[in-house]
């Protein structure tokens, strides 16, 4: 049984179609690579699945739920998207911290757990204004795993990171697709992923299909 459905799912901004009739089955537990050049529509698939968006046509179903329906957004997924927005004048550490008060689902522990297992050290006293692009993208990835969630959306993940910083990230989907995530990487740099995807999803200009 699939766990992410598309059915018909289109989608209008400014006049212009960004998804086009997308119809996509996507199983629980797997791990989907999606590909296609800058403006295809790559970012906007993966809004659709956590309800960042809502359908012009159609619409999408996460784990039995008609997002924008029976739900707004799906009950547990993690997701880095574009640029999160932390506040500068907060540490790391703080800023996730805030975020968790949200749910309430995990504390202090899970939070710093989290922050090493991207490289980041807790205790670091610097101000997110003072981290690196490295470290900023480190601690997107931080907010998206530290609740443990079902569903991880991750748009260019290896955005500003060196080698070892890919390898790391490499390593984290693996943990976490062995833990039971089902996870949907958006990449340009698709030989960073290939190998560890169950499933292809091309998109060009709107139109996505399961290769």
């Amino acid at each position: 049984m699939s766990y992410i459905e598309f059915h018909e799912y289109s989608k209008k901004l400014k006049g212009v179609e960004v998804l086009k009739n997308v119809n996509l089955q996507l199983k629980k537990g797997n791990v989907y690579l999606v590909k296609g050049p800058n403006g295809s529509g790559k970012t906007m698939l993966l809004r659709a699945i956590c309800g960042l968006i809502r359908p012009s046509e159609g619409y999408v179903v996460v784990d039995g739920k008609r997002m924008g329906v029976d739900a707004s957004f799906p009950e547990s997924v993690g997701v880095v998207i574009e640029s999160p927005g932390f506040y500068n004048r907060y540490t790391g550490f703080e800023n996730l911290k805030i975020l968790a008060e949200i749910k309430k689902e995990i504390g202090d522990e899970e939070i710093k757990k989290a922050m090493n297992r991207v490289g980041l050290n807790p205790d670091d006293l610097r101000t997110y204004k003072k981290y690196s692009l490295g470290m900023k993208q480190r601690l997107a990835i931080a907010q998206a795993i530290m609740e443990m969630p079902d569903i991880l959306l991750l748009d260019e993940p290896t955005n500003a990171l060196d080698r070892d910083g890919v390898s790391l990230v490499r390593q984290l989907i693996q943990e976490e697709n062995q833990r039971g995530s089902t996870i949907v990487i958006a990449s340009h740099n698709v030989d960073d992923f290939e190998d560890l995807a169950n499933g292809v999803i091309e998109v060009f200009d709107g139109v996505c299909y399961e290769k």
